[in-house]
This record gives structure tokens, sequence and C-alpha cells, in this order.
């Protein structure tokens, strides 16, 4: 019997937030209600994250959303961004940083692991690093597997890689 496998992993595309990150600035720069104002969209260090700008928490919230949208339409989890740092005011702006979420720790991976072996327990889970490799007989389990996490409300983007 042939051994079929794939890993969860939590990461993002980077070509894809490229995209969203020109668009969400495009749609910025051509608002009315974003005009004469401090409305910005800029990289973290090494394009690990966005740092918005805005004159208030409002107009942040705005850009947020208009991020979000831009995910959805590239069909990106909105999950990946991290909104829980404070807003920073100062000279008449405030400033937000906003990391993207990447690689499971150990809590993730339990939790994963956890939920598989609850309705699956023929499948086999393993731990590696920041990934999880799942492992079955029948490709049609593996297949379950991936539709249940697919519908949990985990707090962190997942996605499946290594088809084997």
């Amino acid at each position: 019997m042939a051994n079929f496998s794939f890993d969860i992993v939590s990461e993002f595309d980077k070509a894809e937030m490229n995209n969203v990150f020109d668009q969400a600035q495009r749609e910025i720069g051509s608002r009315y209600d974003f005009k004469g104002t401090p409305a910005d969209l800029d990289w973290l260090e090494d394009k690990k994250g966005f740092k918005i700008t805005g004159s208030g928490e409002w107009q942040i919230e705005a850009i947020l959303d208009i991020t979000r949208k831009k995910l959805a339409a590239r069909e990106q989890s909105q999950k990946v961004l991290d909104t829980s740092k404070e807003f920073v005011e100062s000279n008449l702006k405030t400033y937000q940083d906003v990391p993207f979420k990447q690689g499971l720790d150990q809590d993730k991976a339990k939790k994963i692991t956890a939920t598989i072996r609850e309705q699956y327990p023929k499948v086999k889970t393993q731990i590696q690093g920041d990934a999880v490799r799942v492992t079955s007989n029948s490709k049609d389990d593996l297949q379950q597997v991936m539709q249940l996490l697919r519908a949990q409300d985990f707090d962190f983007p997942i996605n499946f890689d290594n088809f084997r």
C-alpha cells in the first residue's frame, strides 16, 4: 500500500502580498476622502508587514479595510495580518505596524494535530519544526482532513503543500 502525505504550514505568498500592497496604495492615492491627509501604506523592514499611516485611528481602520478587501480579491487569508499592535500617535499622525503572521509554533501545531486526531484517528500526524506532516494510506482521508481544517476557525492562516 502506498503512503500519501501533505504538510500543513502557516505562510503567505510574497508575490501576492506585493500585488495587494500595490493595489491598496493605488486605491489610497485615488480616494477623495484621503486627499490632503497623511494616509499611506508602506512596508515594514524586509517586507515582513505593513506600516500604516493616517490622521487618526478611523483612517487606519479604513486603510486596513482596503487591504483586507484586496487580500480577499486575491484569495489570500486575512488572518495573515497581525493587528494586535497599538496605535502610535505623533506629529498629528497615527501609525500602526501590522506584521504578517508566519510559521506554526508548538501550541498551534498541537491544536491542529488534536483536531485531526479527534475526527480521523487512523490518520497519522507529526510535528516537524514549523510544519505538521499528515500521513495516511487513503487519499480520501487526506482530502477530508483538508476540508475539516478549512472549516475550523483558527486565528492563524494555514496552507497545504508537499503533496505526495
